[in-house]
């Protein structure tokens, strides 16, 4: 049974076990998870950072749109495609949005 598409409504978060580390001696950010490591490119490390548990992923599109100067619309399917690769590995998790 494969999971529900992701919306612009979806909050995406970092589960338990899992963080976003940068790592002073390489130079490198690193997600960790047990067990496994992975080297984000620069591109996906900017959407990491803005996983936080409460902004959606319509909200890390409009702010990256305006960061780099984007077209939100191309941004939003990104980070959509991007957020679904991760919740597939359980890398991320959803939760409900807030009021």
């Amino acid at each position: 049974m494969s999971a529900a598409p992701i919306t612009g409504g979806d909050v995406p978060a970092l589960p338990r076990g899992v963080r976003l580390q940068f790592n002073q001696v390489r130079g490198q950010w690193f997600l960790q998870g047990p067990e496994r490591v992975f080297e984000p490119d620069e591109i996906a490390v900017e959407i990491l950072k803005r996983i936080d548990g409460v902004r959606t992923v319509d909200a890390i599109a409009r702010e990256l749109a305006v960061e780099f100067a984007a077209p939100e619309a191309e941004i939003a399917v990104d980070v959509a495609a991007f957020v679904a690769e991760l919740l597939a590995i359980r890398m991320l998790e959803r939760r409900e949005a807030g009021p």
